[in-house]
């Protein structure tokens, strides 16, 4: 099996830039809702799956996921977001408010196949970080591979700061 690299992005949100434009309409980002956590699973499972940087440990990420959401909606110590086109949830992230935890994007932003490459999981990361600011974190942290598109891509984004870790960690899609 091939060895993941890990890489741990911080966000100083006390400098987060002004927020971006309202979503287009009949989107919306917001607190899971009772009787989401079925959707939230599959978009969060399939953002995963057909990703190929995780094949190297796909089984052992949807567990850790799957651990994950058996806790996160009923824990004090975790929010979960919908992004939602309608009714239909199309992408989802859980936070972790444990000021002590290593990532605190537990996943981080997992957006729907047929909706990426057009600025959800930058909207999604962004609503992550001002919930987390908005709880009274000064500084956020997400935990990912080396060859994610979150690394790529998404988690550079609002100033986040990459740097290896050495940790078996909490996994962004």
């Amino acid at each position: 099996m091939k060895a993941l690299h890990w890489i741990q992005f911080t966000w100083d949100l006390a400098a987060l830039p002004a927020t971006l434009p309202q979503l287009p309409e009949h989107y919306q980002i917001g607190p899971a809702a009772e009787g989401d956590e079925k959707e939230m699973r599959k978009v969060i499972a399939s953002a995963f799956t057909l990703d190929p940087a995780w094949n190297p440990a796909l089984q052992e990420a949807l567990q850790t996921i799957a651990g994950w959401l058996d806790r996160a909606p009923s824990s004090e110590t975790s929010v979960c977001l919908t992004l939602r086109h309608g009714a239909r949830i199309i992408g989802a992230a859980v936070l972790s408010l444990d000021p002590a935890a290593e990532s605190h994007l537990v996943p981080g932003p997992c957006v729907s196949m047929e909706y990426r490459n057009r600025g959800f999981g930058t909207r999604l990361l962004e609503h992550s970080l001002a919930t987390l600011r908005a709880a009274g974190f000064t500084q956020a942290s997400a935990l990912t591979t080396e060859s994610s598109p979150a690394t790529r891509f998404l988690y550079p984004k609002f100033l986040g700061v990459s740097a290896p870790c050495e940790l078996r960690p909490a996994l962004a899609a």
